[in-house]
């Protein structure tokens, strides 16, 4: 069984989020695929397996952490697409059954795939007590997001304090079911992205993840509120690192990026 890993919203290797691909005839027991991705051992690993035509969608997709499956996932979504594109499977347009619902992937000429996400919505609440603590940073506006999620998105003062986060991931984790998005705008524009961020997700095994694609279906918004602007790029300032570029249309939201396969393999254990 041929298995891939690939780096996605970078367009080199060893940089943006690497994710597990395997391409199946059909789903095997959720108990493998949780052994496949605790092997992987990347934030996600992506299953999938072609459907019968004349649906609502060509490929049923899933996502496991090393811990857990997830509801939404970008960076593995991705992932998928830019295999399915090697393969041939993917000329135009792709539509993945998930869990959130269905999405699609729609690959262009310069190797460019752009995601069509549901848009999270946010609603604000008050700052709990002991996150300010838990980040080891002030914190400006705290917003809920989508079930899908399961996140918060903390507005921090500016980039400098989200680059310099050194949370407690414990602590973190008694906030949010999934995790916590820290957010500012960038600094200076100018250097190509308009607001920076970085994702905590202790409690589906990831302490921190190098580029989250789902977290821009709430950064775009909360963002594009704020800036005016529909279009936007937002950097994950991850030791890693990535672009996203995201464009806000109303309930949905687009995100955009390139991969790179870094490994080509075969998975010797069959269900």
């Amino acid at each position: 069984m041929r298995i891939r890993i690939v780096d996605a919203f970078t367009a080199r290797p060893f940089a943006g989020n690497p994710a597990g691909v395997l391409l199946l005839d059909a789903f095997p027991s959720d108990g493998w695929l949780q052994d496949v991705a605790r092997e992987v051992n990347h934030a996600e690993t992506a299953f999938a397996h072609p459907l019968p035509p004349g649906g609502d969608a060509d490929w049923a997709l899933r996502w496991f952490t090393p811990a857990t499956e997830v509801d939404m996932c970008g960076h593995a979504t991705l992932a998928t697409a830019h295999v399915l594109r090697s393969t041939g499977a993917l000329t135009t347009t792709v539509r993945f059954a998930a869990r959130c619902g269905i999405l699609t992937a729609t690959a262009a000429d310069d190797g460019a795939i752009t995601l069509d996400f549901p848009t999270s919505p946010l609603a604000e609440e008050p700052v709990p007590d002991g996150l300010a603590e838990a980040l080891g940073a002030a914190v400006v506006s705290v917003h809920d997001t989508s079930p899908d999620i399961g996140d918060l998105v903390v507005e921090l003062p500016d980039e400098g304090a989200v680059r310099a986060l050194t949370p407690d991931p414990r602590a973190l984790g008694r906030h949010s079911a999934r995790g916590i998005i820290a957010t500012a705008a960038a600094e200076d524009p100018a250097a190509g992205y308009d607001f920076v961020s970085r994702c905590f997700f202790p409690n589906v095994g990831i302490d921190e993840d190098p580029v989250t694609g789902s977290a821009h279906t709430a950064l775009a918004p909360f963002w594009s509120a704020r800036l005016g602007r529909t279009s936007l790029t937002g950097l994950q300032a991850s030791p890693r690192s990535g672009l996203v570029r995201t464009e806000v249309r109303g309930a949905r939201t687009l995100l955009t990026g390139h991969a790179v396969t870094v490994l080509d393999g075969e998975l010797l254990t069959a269900p």
